[in-house]
């Protein structure tokens, strides 16, 4: 009777452990084990009991057999083992002697270690990423210097930089192309900054903004008296303020056609006559124009005069937009953060998965809407690491890959100096609500999240985890 107690025991023991026990004799027979754990290694519990460990291991199931390695040692063995599932399990092995000393039997216990191990590679990727954005910084500081301020990576933004340096020394009229926001006023800026004239002023007109019925005055200037509401003194217009220097008129496409008769005739003769005026005044100045349309398109819809459109197009650059040149944004990104942290006297970093998604985001407002985002998440923010959650939503939805979504999550919650036991009881509480919510039995969750579905249950249990509804 006692015998059986004991054997039941053992029995019960063996059958509740949250590890894998197998209990093999002298000769490698296996005599004992957990059922609920062999799924692991790809075979049914039917399948193992009076098997011997060394058959398993030339079969491929045990790779290799912590119970071969005991018996053959005679003494404690811990190993990984690779199963032929494709998991990653941890065994410790040890012999049992008998008075004699001579092994009678070898105990093991395993257990999957498979969501360990992906999470620490998980890491360890993040950790070179976080090694090679600090490469990208040292790259961004040395093209800043050198090229006032464009920062790039892209073979295309490296062919429109050499076109400015070679055009820069030359008044050939430069015509930037690009949609809104990809920084034309900034290589207007740097073009003006490599010519001859690059001391002389840059005069930047933004003509969307000025009213039609204010573009003459504006542009032309005017004498004084001229007209109702005039200063007594008269006012110079801009194109005269551009003399000796940079005259750029950004969004030249909004540019009123009556307009685009008096500036052909200003390009033409190089004179200018104010509003009132009666002499004209000699003007030299370089012009480089902007647009974010079709100027082509427009010249055939006769919205844009054929004449002007010669007379501007001399060097044509189309910016690429960031969508097309995403090599750029790692360092556009590190810029930011790192000028727009000099301004408001912060110290904000980027924690590794939300400067993912702003590297992985399409931005089509371009550099100036990234700009903007980093600028708002550092002074909203109120912890010194921004976590994807401090983004717009739809940045935050759009950029993150759909694989690392969980792992955004749940990370934040994870505070810096908690234990190892910690994040991973977070992260499997996270795997396992979700799996829940997309699974209707825990045979397909076991299947969705590649462990047992007794693990599954026993987890479930564990963390307390129900289904909502």
């Amino acid at each position: 009777m006692e015998n059986y107690l004991l054997e039941t025991e053992l029995d019960k023991i063996i059958e509740t452990s949250n590890n894998n026990i197998t209990i093999t004799d002298q000769d490698g027979i296996i005599l004992r084990s957990n059922p609920n754990h062999w799924s692991i290694y790809g075979i049914e519990p039917n399948q193992y009991i009076g098997k011997s460990v060394y058959q398993l291991q030339e079969e491929g199931v045990l790779s290799p057999s912590i119970h071969a390695m005991v018996l053959e040692n005679k003494e404690p063995v811990q190993i990984l083992q690779k199963t032929k599932t494709g998991r990653t399990v941890m065994a410790t092995g040890f012999p049992v002697f008998n008075q004699r000393g001579e092994v009678i039997r070898a105990i093991s216990y395993s257990q999957d270690q498979t969501e360990i191990f992906n999470l620490q590679e998980q890491y360890k990727d993040l950790e070179k990423k976080l090694v090679s954005y600090q490469t990208e910084v040292e790259e961004l500081r040395g093209k800043e210097s050198d090229y006032h301020g464009i920062l790039y990576r892209s073979s295309s933004i490296e062919q429109i930089v050499r076109t400015i340096y070679r055009v820069s020394k030359t008044d050939a009229s430069v015509l930037l192309l690009g949609p809104s926001g990809v920084g034309k006023s900034t290589f207007a800026r740097m073009l003006h900054a490599q010519s001859s004239r690059k001391d002389e002023p840059f005069i930047e007109v933004d003509c969307s903004t000025i009213p039609e019925t204010l573009f003459e005055s504006e542009m032309f200037g005017y004498e004084a008296g001229s007209f109702t509401g005039a200063s007594k003194q008269g006012k110079q217009g801009l194109i005269e303020q551009a003399e000796q220097g940079t005259l750029f008129l950004d969004e030249i496409g909004e540019l009123p056609l009556a307009m685009q008769a008096k500036l052909l005739r200003v390009l033409q003769e190089k004179k200018v006559m104010r509003i009132g005026g009666k002499k004209e005044h000699q003007v030299d100045f370089r012009l480089i124009t902007a647009t974010n349309k079709n100027i082509e398109e427009m010249v055939e819809k006769e919205a844009f005069r054929l004449d002007l459109f010669y007379r501007i197009n001399i060097i044509p650059l189309q910016i690429p937009p960031l969508k097309e040149r995403r090599e750029d944004i790692p360092i556009l990104v590190q810029h930011y953060v790192h000028t727009i942290n000099e301004k408001y006297k912060m110290s904000k970093k980027l924690h590794a998965l939300t400067y993912d998604i702003l590297t992985q985001y399409s931005w089509p407002g371009n550099v100036r809407e990234l700009e903007n985002v980093i600028e708002r998440v550092i002074l909203t923010a109120d912890e010194e690491t921004i976590h994807p959650e401090h983004l717009p939503i739809n940045i935050r939805n759009i950029g993150l890959p759909a694989e690392n979504q969980l792992v955004a999550e749940t990370e934040h919650d994870i505070v810096e100096d908690a234990d190892w036991k910690t994040v991973i009881e977070k992260t499997e509480k996270a795997l396992l609500s979700r799996a829940l919510e997309h699974c209707k039995t825990t045979y397909e969750m076991a299947k969705s999240l590649g462990i047992s579905q007794p693990t599954v249950v026993r987890k479930l249990k564990q963390y307390s985890i129900i289904r909502k509804g």
